[in-house]
This record gives C-alpha cells, structure tokens and sequence, in this order.
C-alpha cells in the first residue's frame, strides 16, 4: 500500500490501515499464495474505491476507465469481472474484521488520549 501516497485523499483515507498487521495476515491466510495480478492489497484498495466511490456492482467496476494516479496506486492497469468475482468469492472475512478492529483499537486510543487531556 506504499504506492499511494498520503498527499491524495486516497492515500489519506488508506493511511490509518496498520500495514505490518495486513502483511502478517495475508502471508498467515496465504491469500496471495496462487496470485498472479489481482493481489490482496490491489484487491483492497479496490474494494475502499468502490464503497467511496458508490460504485454499483462488479460490471458497473469492470467498466469505469481508472485514472492514471488511482491506476498507478492500485497497481492494476484493467480488470476483469472474472478475476474480480473469484478474488471476492474466496475472500476471507477474518482479515476484514481483524483490519476493522484494529481500526476501532486507534480510535479508541486517540480518543481517550484527548478526553485525558480536556481534563
């Protein structure tokens, strides 16, 4: 997720994800071991894209022409919604959920910080 940098809204909107702890589940669910383009990473930048950008279904995807900056950070020139189907049909949810805890855990953690120091 390096390739996005933190000056787009994107890169922004990415930033927050703890990237060592995405790394250690994709290699400990091996959901990248049979990958040739469509990576866990591309695959979840993909997905924030879509819900951000309200894109309707997997055709409606298919057929949007990326921009160059979002191409670049997603590392994905097309895509099929074959390849699209298949990378979500064996999605494991655990990484999902383990991504959003861990999202909740700093919220939490900065938000008691500021309630400490409003004291």
């Amino acid at each position: 997720m390096d390739k996005i940098t933190r000056k787009t809204s994107f890169g922004q909107w990415v930033s927050p994800i703890n990237l060592q702890l995405f790394d250690e589940l994709v290699k400990m669910m091996k959901l990248d071991f049979y990958t040739k383009k469509l990576t866990t990473e591309s695959f979840l930048k993909l997905l924030l894209y879509v819900q951000l950008g309200e894109v309707e279904s997997l055709n409606t995807l298919s057929d949007c022409r990326f921009d160059d900056q979002l191409q670049k950070g997603i590392g994905l020139d097309s895509i099929s919604i074959s390849q699209l189907s298949r990378h979500l049909n064996g999605m494991n949810p655990d990484l999902f959920q383990r991504l959003f805890l861990d999202l909740v855990a700093q919220i939490h953690a900065q938000t008691r910080y500021q309630s400490l120091l409003c004291r």
